[in-house]
């Protein structure tokens, strides 16, 4: 993680394309909680469980006044391909060229088989209504990540 990056920063604004090549901007989400998670790629193992297990419980993200948006480098193609092969639900964004994953400091070194290369940690923000990082999670461990992301949203909109 970028050591400059602390939960009470303001959010990085941006503006990617989803799998349908419509842009959405995370200004257009002030007044909502936004979970922001950050996957490395479509269709492999971790990320197929974590974007359908937000999917499944987006009714209650709704219903908690959250909006849930997954970014990865893969293609709008690519997203719009997942999405149908899984009847996923959540708004995936394509960022190919690194831009917000780098202003998120979730591209960095990763380690495989001996040999080191550049990817995506896998990483969740939650961001509140005004803008602001309330909690970030990374690593992520998928097992029981969405049930924490929702005890967590809901605990935060409690401490009013």
């Amino acid at each position: 993680m970028d050591e400059k990056f602390h939960e009470g920063d303001q959010a990085f604004d941006f503006c990617l394309f989803n799998g349908n090549n419509e842009k959405v901007c995370l200004e257009s989400y002030k007044g909502k909680w936004v979970v922001l998670y950050f996957y490395p790629k479509d269709n492999t193992p971790g990320c197929t469980t974590e974007a359908i297990g937000f999917s499944n419980s987006i009714r209650e993200f709704e219903e908690l006044n959250a909006i849930v948006l997954g970014i990865s480098p893969d293609s709008t193609e690519s997203h719009d391909k997942f999405c149908d092969k899984h009847g996923l639900k959540v708004q995936l964004l394509s960022d190919t060229n690194h831009e917000i994953v780098e202003k998120y400091g979730v591209w960095q070194i990763k380690h495989m088989y001996g040999k080191e290369y550049y990817g995506v940690v896998r990483s969740t923000f939650l961001i509140d209504p005004n803008g602001f990082v309330r909690h970030i999670w990374s690593p992520v461990n998928v097992k029981n990540h969405v049930s924490e992301v929702k005890d967590k949203l809901i605990e935060l909109q409690n401490e009013k």
